[in-house]
C-alpha cells in the first residue's frame, strides 16, 4: 500500500518543485520508501512520484516508480494485485521475464501485454498512473470498487492526480474554491462521494471502475472511461444448493488470496456476520495463522457487541484487542482525524474505525482484513424492502409481495409502515418525491438555509438521487446493488477505511469486494439474497455454516458499526457549539437559525444529531482548510 501523485505539467519547473511537497503530504501512506522522475515530453513533461509502504517483496526491488526494462513504460501504484503469482506464471508463459517478487512489476508487464484489457484479470485492489514513453501517453486507473483514491484536476496547463486532497492540493497553483453544490448536498442530506466531484470546484475523484487518459504532448485529457461494471443478467438454472456451495468456494478464496503478505495480518472485528465471516474465515483456511483482532466496544450503550466480538475471538482462538472511546477523546483526535479524511464524512463511526487502526498500529500489525462491501453486495442492512416489494409487484407476485412484506416487518427494528415508505420511495421521483421527504421531515430547504443565494449560484436544491442506469423488472433489488457498489453507499465507506487505516500506515484489505464475488452473485434470484421471510444475506449465511457459529449467523438485532453518537455529540457540546458559532465565512448558511436548531437538538426537542455532526464536521474541516498552508 502506498502513495501517489504526479501529472503533466507543460512548465515542468512547476513540477519540480509541487511533486516532492505533495509527497511529504502522503508520507503517511508509505513512510518505509519514497520518490519520484520527471520525464521530458517534448517541452512539457510527466512527473512520477511515490511513497512505498512495504507488504510485498520488502527489498528495495520494489521501488517506484518502476521501469519496463526496454524503457518504454513507467509506473506508480498504489494497491495490491492479490493473483499476482498466477499472473507472473501466465506472463512467464509468454515469454516476459520477472527480476523480483513484487506485484508491480507483474501489474507492469500485464499492462505492456494487454493494456487496458489486463483490469479484468487482476483480483487487487488499485489506483495506478503508468506513462507509455513511445506513444507520449499517461494512463491513470481505479479498481472496480474505488478501494483505493485517486483525485485529479485539470486547468492551468497542467494535469495532477494524488492519492489524497492535501497532496493534489500541494499541486496545484492555487487553492480551488469550495464546491457549493456539494458542500450543501453534505450539510442539508448527508450526500458525499456518490459523484465525481469533491468539495473543492474542479478537484475530481476518478470514479470506480474507470480510467482517464492525457497526451502528454499537448496535455488533451480523454473523459473518464469505464472499464468495470457488475452484471445484473440472472442465470436461470441456479439451484439453491449450488449457490450456497459456489459462495463458499469463492469466498474462501477471496480469504486466501488476501492473507498473501510478507508483513504481519490482523482483521477489524465488529462482532457482525461479515466481519465475524472473514475472521472465521481466515482460520478455516490457515489453521495455524495468529489472529490479531480489533474491535471497538460501545461500553454502557445499546450499540455494543462485545459480547459476540468475544465469542468469535473464543471460537477461533484469536488474540483480542479492543477500544472504548469517549467525548473527551473525541475532542482531542478530531482535528487529526478530519485532516486524514480529507474532506466532511457522515458520523462519529468513523472516528471508532480511526481508533481500531490506530490500535492495529500499536500492536505491530501492517494489513488488516475488514468485512466491508457485504451488505452492498448481499442485500444487508435492513434488506432493500422498496426494490424487493417493487420487483415482486411488477412481476405479477402480488400475493408474494404481500407475505413478503409482512414477514420482513416481523424482524427487528422494521414495520409494515416502514415498508411502505420504502416502496413508496422507489416507485417516485421529481417533485413527488421531494413532497414526500418534506412531509417526513426532510426538506431540501431547512430554515439554516438562504436557498436564494444557492438558487443564484446554480446550486440544485434537491436530494442528489442516483437511479440504476439499467433498470430490469423483477430484479431492482440487483440493480441498486449495483449502484451501491459504484455511485454511492460503498464509495464513502471505502474512503472511510482508507484514510483512517493509512492514516497509521495500514493497508486495509475488503476481501468480499472482487468484481467475480460480485458478478456470482448478482446472477442469482433476488430470493437467494433476501429471502422471502425477509432474511438478509441468505445464500451468505447458509455458505457460512460450518465455519461460522451458527448463533451469529442466526442474528436478527445487528444494526451496523455504530457509535453511541448522541453521548458523543452531547459530551462534546461547549466547544462544538463555539465551532459552529464562529463565522464560517459561508453566504448561504444563516447561522443565526442554525444555533437555534442546534439548541433545539441539544435539549432534546429534536433528535437529529447526525445533522449536528456535520455542521460540526464541516466547521472544522472549513477553518482547517482556511489554514493549511499547501
Amino acid at each position: 500500500m502506498c502513495g501517489i501523485a504526479g501529472g503533466w505539467w507543460s512548465n515542468p519547473e512547476h513540477a519540480v518543485k509541487r511533486v516532492p511537497l505533495a509527497l511529504k503530504k502522503i508520507k503517511h501512506r508509505g513512510p518505509d520508501d519514497d520518490g519520484y522522475q520527471l520525464y521530458p515530453v517534448g517541452v512539457a513533461a510527466v512527473a512520477l512520484g511515490h511513497t512505498r509502504l512495504s507488504i510485498i517483496d520488502l527489498s528495495s526491488a520494489g521501488h517506484q516508480p518502476m521501469h519496463s526494462r526496454d524503457g518504454r513504460w513507467a509506473i506508480v501504484f498504489n494497491g495490491e494485485v492479490y493473483n499476482y503469482r498466477e499472473l507472473r506464471t501466465q506472463l512467464q508463459g509468454m515469454g516476459h521475464s520477472f527480476h523480483t517478487d513484487s506485484d508491480t512489476e507483474v501489474l507492469l508487464a500485464a499492462w505492456s501485454q494487454w493494456g487496458v484489457y489486463c483490469l479484468p484479470r487482476l483480483v487487487g485492489m488499485f489506483a495506478f498512473a503508468v506513462l507509455d514513453n513511445t506513444n507520449a501517453t499517461l494512463t491513470c486507473v481505479r479498481d472496480a470498487f474505488g478501494i483505493k483514491p485517486f483525485f485529479y484536476s485539470a486547468a492551468n496547463e497542467q494535469f495532477a492526480f494524488a492519492s489524497e486532497l492535501p497532496a493534489l492540493l500541494a499541486l496545484l497553483p492555487s487553492k480551488p474554491d469550495l464546491n457549493w453544490q456539494r458542500s450543501y448536498d453534505y450539510l442539508v442530506h448527508g450526500d458525499y462521494d456518490s459523484n465525481a466531484d469533491t468539495f473543492y470546484e474542479g478537484v475530481h475523484h476518478l470514479e470506480p471502475g474507470h480510467w482517464i487518459q492525457i497526451n502528454a504532448c499537448t496535455g488533451a485529457l480523454t473523459t473518464p472511461q469505464r472499464w468495470w461494471n457488475p452484471s445484473v443478467q440472472e442465470r436461470k438454472d441456479w439451484k439453491f444448493s449450488e449457490a450456497v456451495e459456489q459462495v463458499r468456494e469463492q469466498f474462501l478464496e477471496n480469504i486466501r488470496l488476501h492473507l498473501r503478505s510478507d508483513v504481519p495480518l490482523g482483521a477489524a472485528l465488529s462482532g457482525g456476520i461479515d466481519s465475524s465471516a472473514v475472521v472465521c474465515a481466515m482460520r478455516h483456511v490457515a489453521p495455524d495463522l495468529p489472529i490479531h483482532t480489533f474491535s471497538f466496544i460501545a461500553e454502557g450503550s445499546e450499540v455494543n457487541e462485545e459480547h459476540w466480538v468475544d465469542r468469535v475471538n473464543t471460537h477461533v482462538g484469536a488474540i483480542p484487542h479492543k477500544v472504548r472511546v469517549s467525548p473527551q477523546e473525541l475532542l482531542r483526535d478530531l482535528d487529526a482525524m478530519i485532516h486524514s479524511q480529507g474532506e466532511p464524512f457522515g458520523s462519529t463511526s468513523i472516528y471508532a474505525q480511526y481508533r481500531v487502526y490506530q490500535l492495529a498500529r500499536a500492536n505491530g500489525i501492517t494489513v488488516t482484513l475488514d468485512g466491508q462491501g457485504a451488505d452492498e453486495m448481499l442485500a444487508g442492512y435492513i434488506g432493500y424492502p422498496g426494490q424487493r416489494l417493487r420487483s415482486l409487484l411488477e412481476t405479477g407476485r402480488v400475493t408474494d409481495a404481500w407475505a413478503f412484506c409482512n414477514n420482513w416487518a416481523k424482524w427487528p427494528g422494521r414495520s409494515k409502515l416502514m415498508g411502505a415508505k420504502y416502496l413508496a420511495s422507489e416507485l417516485t421521483d421529481g417533485s413527488l418525491y421531494e413532497t414526500l421527504r418534506k412531509i417526513d421531515g426532510k426538506p431540501s430547504a431547512p430554515d439554516w438555509i438562504r436557498p436564494d443565494i444557492l438558487v443564484e449560484k446554480g446550486v440544485s436544491l434537491h436530494k442528489p438521487r442516483a437511479r440504476p442506469e439499467i433498470e430490469t423488472k423483477g430484479r431492482r433489488v440487483i440493480d441498486e446493488l449495483g449502484l451501491s457498489l459504484t455511485k454511492r453507499g460503498i464509495v464513502g465507506l471505502l474512503r472511510h477505511g482508507d484514510r483512517n487505516s493509512m492514516a497509521f500506515s495500514i493497508e486495509s484489505r475488503v476481501p468480499f469486494l472482487t468484481p467475480v464475488m460480485v458478478n456470482l452473485l448478482f446472477s442469482m434470484p433476488e430470493d437467494y439474497l433476501i429471502s422471502q421471510n425477509g432474511r438478509t444475506k441468505h445464500v451468505f449465511r447458509e455458505a457460512m455454516k460450518g465455519i461460522v457459529p451458527g448463533d451469529i449467523l442466526d442474528r436478527k438485532d445487528k444494526i451496523g458499526f455504530e457509535t453511541s453518537e448522541k453521548e458523543l455529540i452531547i459530551g462534546m457540546t461547549s466547544i462544538a457549539k463555539k465551532w459552529i458559532k464562529d463565522d464560517l465565512k459561508i453566504p448561504f448558511i444563516n447561522q443565526e437559525k442554525l444555533l437555534t436548531e442546534y439548541d433545539a437538538v441539544m435539549s432534546g426537542e429534536k433528535n437529529n444529531y447526525r445533522q449536528v455532526w456535520r455542521w460540526v464536521n464541516f466547521a472544522r474541516w472549513q477553518n482547517m482548510m482556511e489554514n493549511e498552508n499547501v
